[in-house]
Formats: C-alpha cells, structure tokens, sequence
C-alpha cells in the first residue's frame, strides 16, 4: 500500500476538513487511492511506438542455462539433468525443453544472452537492473516504471482512475522504486493472488461487503462535507474531491472491472494456467488493455541454492504456460505492437552446480552472466544478442549492461535516455546515467529495435 503524510491542524483550533476525513477513514478502502491520486502530476510526452510495459520480474535471479541459453554439452556439472535442449520455431535459437511453449512462437520475442553488471547480492543487483544506474552514495535512482510513470503518466485523469504504474501481488522490495522522484512514483500494488477464486485488490475487502461498506461510507463522508460548506471554495478541498471520487471510482465505478479476471472466459484463463504467476500475467494484459503505462508481474521463488532442479521442474513449466500465453494474447488483439514485455531477474546463477553440503545441487548468485527475453513495442523478434562461452561462464559477445536495456526501453517510449530528471537537491540526474560516459557500455539494443 502506499501511504503519505497529510496535515490534520484546523484553523483556530477547529478541525480542518481533511482532518475530519483522516479521522473517519483512515484505514478504510479508498483512502490510500485518494492520497495515492492526489500526488500524481507532471506533463505529457509525444506519443511512441511503445505505449505501455508489462516486466516480468524473475525475483531472485533465474539460472541463464536453465532457461534461455541452455548448455546441455557442458556435462553433468553444470547442465545436471538437462543433457538436450529444444528446437524452437527460429532455426539456431534454442530453449530448454521444459519450455516448449515459448519455443513455438521464438518469433515473437528476442533474447539478450549476454546481459552482465558483475554484481552478486541482491539488494544491489536488483537496483542496478531496476534502475539502470550503478549505486551511489548522492543518489538514489528512481526504477524503470516510476521513471516511464514520471515522463508519460501525466495528469492521473488521463488513465480513467486506474493507476498508471501497478505492481502484482507485491511490491518489488529490495530497494525504492521511486527513488529521488519520492513517493509521489511509487507503484500500487495489488496484494493477493489473482488465481484465488475470491481474488480482489487489497484493502477492498469481499466484493459484496466492501461494495456496501464503502457507498456507506461515501454517503458519510458526503455528510461530513456539508459540514464545512464554508471551505468548499478553497481549491486545496476541491482538488482532495477530485482524488477521493478517482478512488471510489476504482472501487465502485467501471474501473474496478479491469481488477476482474471473471470476465475472461474459463478457457482463456486455463490457458494462461491456473497458477499465481499465469493469472498475474492474464491480469497485466487487462490492465495494459486499458492503457496503463507500466505493470510489473514480481515472480519470485528462483533463489535455489537448494533444491535447484526440483524447483525448476516446477516452475519452469508455469512460466513457460504464462508467459506464452501473453505473448499470444497481446499478439492476437493488437497490443504487442505497443506494448513492451522484458523479462529479466537480477542476475543468473551460477553455472558450475554446488554439490557439496549442504547446497546439495544448488545454484548461487552470478551476475557475470545472465539473460532476458524482450517482445512488442519496437522490438524485433526471432534474434538473440550476446554469446556466452561454452559452459554460461563468461560473455563471449556483445555485453550488455543494464543502463543499455533501461536506455533501450526508455527510447522505445519516446524517453530520450540523455533527458535531466528533477532532484529535490538540484542534483544533476540523468534518465539513463551512463549517457554521460562514466559507466561501461556495450551501447543501446540496435539490433533488435
């Protein structure tokens, strides 16, 4: 939930009309969307190609081999069980084989094989990915959604009461999405899960229940206003009006729909899979659907330094069913076109597998190497960048640093990665930092956009 600070003093000693609204709902569904709301400002940019982002989050750092640069020749140390890897629809790209879906449509998406920032931990792995800039002790960079939600959001109207950046279940952690922007570019996350068949975003409570809970509440609060008559012409109150009916509408209005995935037909839904991450992916297309700008699906669980295979078995397969089925989706109603999807974790993992007590066949954290999947948006499918040398050890070709991908994405939607970003200390702050040559480069995606 995102939260902020309101002043509560009245005047004279009597208490002020937000005062009286923090008092009476606080806590209550629609409050935290009224504030959320009213912190959203900043100016219109050209349109893009790229209209919209839907990030996949592999929390935890997936293992490169095990997905998208599989090396089944490298022996047993290192590929473990996966001796073969898998055709798929572009001659010479390979997957592994538990990935069978997303091999039957390699023409829809590129890979990056050789993405690389040499970090192993992650709080800092996750910032550098997430933001495109390396840490600093001067600032603290906002990430890739709050900065596309800061150059494109605009006056929040404009995306009809849904928040323009959302994260599911919940929020990414590890580090602040939003950064020196402050919490004005925080993501609204929306708890739960989506495969629970009594699924709804957190703080609305049951559909039934909240529905009457909360219109009895708007008729207090509509009370409660006729109680300061005298203030409604000051254009602070008018302005928390417009914020509360934005969050009512969420919950009430026509909006709350895109939250609701009944309305898609039990076939489609099966195709995504009935799992957390399948449902979380047939949602983000609901809300790219209705033009919000940035969603990101945070799926976790790809830290095995234990149990690494057995895990494997069972998540490769949901996410080879979800994400697919995305692609699929997006593709056949017109939005891949216009909507970005970058797949990614922090980093990879080790490629040599631990064997030895208590690890037991896990794999480590290893940013020397890692990949990621991108589609839509401007991208080119059916191509792979970078190379690794014949064990995932090492990039043989094309390093790819993370400021490259962000910069990349940022000039998909019309975001010049040299544009200043404001700073609350008058900072000189950079979209994309590494535009002003202090950072490694292997230069933006060309290639593929």
């Amino acid at each position: 939930m995102i939260s902020i600070n309101q002043d509560g003093a009245g005047v004279g000693g009597s208490l002020s009309r937000r005062s009286l609204l923090r008092a009476g709902t606080l806590g209550m569904a629609g409050l935290t969307l009224a504030d959320w709301y009213r912190l959203r400002a900043e100016g219109l940019v050209a349109p893009a190609k790229a209209q919209r982002v839907i990030q996949i989050w592999l929390w935890g750092g997936s293992c490169h081999i095990d997905t998208f640069d599989p090396k089944p020749y490298a022996g047993p140390d290192y590929a473990g069980p996966f001796s073969r890897d898998l055709a798929t629809n572009v001659p010479g790209v390979r997957l592994n084989p538990l990935l069978a879906k997303l091999a039957k449509m390699a023409d829809k998406y590129s890979l990056i094989r050789s993405m690389t920032h040499n970090n192993f931990g992650h709080e800092t792995a996750s910032y550098m990915v997430q933001t495109g800039t390396m840490p600093s002790e001067d600032l603290v960079y906002p990430s890739l959604g709050a900065v596309v939600t800061y150059k494109k959001a605009g006056d929040a109207g404009t995306f009809k009461k849904i928040p323009p950046y959302i994260v599911m279940p919940t929020a990414l952690g590890r580090f602040s999405e939003s950064g020196f922007l402050g919490p004005n570019y925080k993501p609204f996350a929306t708890g739960g899960n989506p495969n629970d068949p009594n699924f709804v975003v957190q703080g609305m409570g049951s559909r039934i229940v909240i529905t009457a809970r909360t219109e009895r509440r708007q008729r207090l609060l509509r009370q409660v206003d006729s109680l300061a008559k005298e203030m409604e012409e000051d254009p602070q109150f008018k302005a928390m009006d417009q914020f509360q009916d934005k969050a009512y509408g969420l919950i009430l209005g026509d909006a709350k729909k895109a939250f609701d995935l009944n309305e898609e037909t039990k076939e489609l839904r099966d195709a995504y899979g009935r799992t957390e991450f399948g449902q979380s992916c047939l949602l983000a297309r609901r809300l790219v659907e209705r033009d919000v700008l940035f969603v990101s699906v945070n799926y976790g669980g790809w830290d095995t330094h234990k149990a690494h295979f057995e895990t494997m078995n069972r998540k490769l397969p949901e996410f080879d069913t979800g994400l697919s089925a995305l692609l699929k989706d997006l593709h056949e109603r017109g939005l891949l076109e216009s909507t970005l999807v970058v797949v990614t974790g922090e980093f990879g993992r080790t490629p040599k597998i631990a064997t030895e007590s208590p690890w037991n066949g896990g794999r480590h954290h290893f940013g020397t190497v890692f990949s990621a999947l991108v589609a839509g948006g401007g991208f080119k499918g059916g191509s792979v960048v970078g190379a690794t040398d014949f064990r995932g050890e090492n990039v043989k070709e094309r390093p790819v640093y993370p400021w490259d991908l962000t910069g990349t994405l940022y000039k998909l939607m019309g975001i010049d990665p040299a544009a200043p970003l404001p700073h609350p200390r008058g900072c000189v702050a950079q979209v994309t930092p590494t535009t002003s040559g202090r950072l490694p480069s292997g230069g933006l995606l060309s290639e593929i956009i």
